[in-house]
């Protein structure tokens, strides 16, 4: 392989595997629909709160997701991905 050529290839890889590296890192996509259409964040963590979850940290995502970080109605810790316009579950993991 010539110099450029191995050059090219090095730095194909190189970009390929950034990408793969920030995608393996992402959260789900739960949304496409304007925030104006999304169920509101107070009233969205009051009603969790009802159900008997725990809220430590409650952020909206990269991919249009509520995300909340707490314990669920068991005192199990949680990550929990909603859908801000239906309010479901969209990927949950229990520690």
């Amino acid at each position: 392989m010539s110099h450029p050529a191995l050059f090219l290839s090095r730095a194909a890889v190189a970009a390929f595997g950034a990408l793969s590296l920030s995608t393996a890192f992402a959260g789900p996509q739960c949304t496409n629909q304007p925030q104006s259409a999304w169920i509101d964040a107070g009233k969205f963590q009051m009603e969790l709160k009802a159900q008997g979850y725990e809220i430590n940290k409650f952020k909206i995502t990269s991919g249009q997701c509520y995300e909340i970080y707490g314990k669920n109605q068991a005192g199990k810790k949680v990550e929990i991905y909603f859908d801000p316009v239906s309010g479901k579950i969209v990927k949950q993991e229990t520690r």
